[in-house]
């Protein structure tokens, strides 16, 4: 468990909050590509770590995440017009540009007085960056900003990755520790029905063969094996494979707030989640797959937009078909005879779970097992950098963008096989790098 002083330091991500601080050191997707389709489209209204923003899409492609306000007479400029460079107040014209200088200025007469304004008037703009998907932003020190992280998926081509976004009504941190929790397969996710179109159903949602089905059924308390690298943790859950065997799920925790799924065997889509808070009491989740070896087919596609994996389906704003205002369409019948929850979706079936814990998750009336120390790692390490931060020490991972780098997935092998052996064989490195970087194998 932990004290309420610290569950409060875990959750809130506000503005002058420590752990806000902690998060605004890190580029953040903060939208799809897809949202600002077009140059010269409209704004979007964005809140993220509790900031109202807006976002926009200039003339030559760059994006804008600036401020809600227009600093002539605080107007807002989600009624601006985009164009021709920049997005212009709709009340008198004060014109900006993605990085917030000012363009125009149409209601004073040419000249030094209007020179000067132009020169000193800016628009509070954060610097934004676009791949894989995903517009990121950085939101924090300019001094201080650091390389955007090198995952694998955002050097990949748009035809090897599928991103998508869904709301989450509940603090970010007990999303994430969710995510994190590879435990809970074993009965969360888990099928009670032998029939073979319910066990097809789970497999096609988690990419998982019928053995991995009845492992994780059979054996409800993986041995984790828990490793710190420059980027976060890799968390090995080790189950009771056929005799002689372990079967293990690998995932990823990279600092501050990505987790990468451990279902993946050699030559399936890899996934993951960022988990970005739009204030205390909820969150996006940011989802993205990929394939390194080729492109997704039309089909993958298909049934990723439909919710699969870590996929949700959900309504043309972003917000889950099955959520906390309908029960999340729990079928209490096919909970009896079908499915662990009768809830629909493997990313529906985590969202009950981590909403039903309430707004902000209560850490201190925890009983934690041994299961749950992928949970307690995350959270020693994530409160250890807030408070290095606090203490005048940058966080260790914004100066590893190569190790984030990783793959994470499943691996069978010997029972007496150590993880760091099983991911060196899986993925030709111990922590998970699918191009082992200099900078990483020093560490």
């Amino acid at each position: 468990m932990l004290s309420e002083a610290d569950n409060i330091l875990l959750t809130r991500t506000g503005p002058t909050t420590p752990m806000g601080d902690l998060f605004r050191r890190f580029w953040h997707p903060v939208l799809l590509s897809a949202e600002l389709p077009e140059p010269d489209g409209p704004p979007l209204r964005v809140t993220v770590l509790g900031e109202d923003l807006r976002a926009f899409r200039a003339t030559d492609g760059s994006v804008g995440l600036v401020s809600p306000r227009c600093p002539h007479r605080g107007a807002d400029l989600f009624f601006g017009r985009n164009e021709d460079g920049g997005i212009s107040c709709a009340y008198h014209g004060w014109k900006f540009a993605t990085d917030g200088r000012c363009l125009a200025l149409p209601t004073m007469d040419p000249g030094p007085a209007r020179e000067r304004t132009e020169e000193n008037v800016r628009l509070l703009a954060y610097p934004t960056r676009e791949a894989g998907g995903f517009i990121w932003a950085y939101l924090g020190p300019r001094e201080h900003q650091p390389a955007l992280p090198d995952f694998e998926f955002l050097s990949l081509p748009a035809s090897h990755i599928f991103a998508s976004k869904k709301l989450q009504q509940c603090n970010w941190a007990q999303a994430c520790e969710g995510g994190l929790d590879t435990a809970h397969f074993s009965f969360l996710h888990m099928t009670v029905s032998d029939a073979a179109d319910v066990t097809t159903r789970l497999m096609t949602k988690v990419s998982s063969t019928p053995d991995t089905v009845r492992w994780m059924r059979d054996d409800g308390a993986p041995r984790f094996t828990i490793t710190e690298h420059p980027a976060g943790l890799v968390l090995g859950a080790a189950r009771r494979g056929d005799p002689g065997q372990n079967y293990w799920r690998v995932s990823q925790f990279l600092v501050p707030n990505h987790g990468l799924a451990p279902n993946a065997f050699p030559g399936e889509n890899y996934h993951g989640q960022c988990w970005v808070p739009i204030d205390d009491t909820s969150c996006w989740i940011h989802c993205y797959t990929w394939n390194p070896d080729r492109p997704l087919t039309d089909a993958e596609r298909a049934r990723f937009a439909a919710g699969s994996g870590v996929h949700a389906e959900v309504d043309a704003h972003y917000i889950p078909l099955r959520r906390r205002e309908n029960d999340y369409l729990i079928d209490r019948a096919k909970q009896k005879s079908e499915t662990y929850t009768g809830i629909e979706g493997v990313s529906e079936q985590d969202a009950c779970i981590q909403d039903s814990q309430g707004p902000i998750a209560d850490r201190t009336t925890e009983h934690l097992g041994p299961t749950d120390m992928g949970v307690i790692r995350f959270r020693r390490l994530v409160l250890e950098a807030v408070r290095g931060l606090e203490n005048g020490e940058p966080p260790r991972a914004v100066a590893h963008p190569g190790a984030y780098r990783v793959r994470a997935g499943g691996a069978i092998a010997a029972a007496d096989v150590p993880l760091s052996d099983v991911m060196r064989a899986r993925f030709g490195h111990e922590h998970g790098l699918s191009q082992p970087l200099e900078v990483c194998a020093q560490t």
